[in-house]
């Protein structure tokens, strides 16, 4: 099928020198180089699922992590002492 697009001079050059290189026609060389790209789209990003590694913070017995404000009232108290 014939059709018109346009393409980048840098694109161009790179595909035509990939032509000669080869030694395959330039219609084969952008066909290509389409399904590759295609492909690429096409695929989802494979990516690790985040996690968190849980480390010792060494909290002083009677402190709770989980009420922050009590937290840094008691630790402002006692800086004031």
């Amino acid at each position: 099928m014939r059709t018109t697009i346009t393409i980048d001079n840098d694109v161009l050059e790179r595909a035509h020198a990939l032509s000669d290189k080869l030694r395959t026609p330039f219609r084969a060389v952008i066909n290509e180089a389409l399904r590759a790209g295609l492909d690429h789209v096409e695929r989802p990003i494979k990516r690790r699922p985040y996690r968190t590694k849980p480390h010792a913070m060494g909290v002083k017995s009677g402190r709770n992590l989980d009420n922050i404000q009590e937290l840094l009232a008691q630790i402002e108290s006692e800086d004031c002492r």
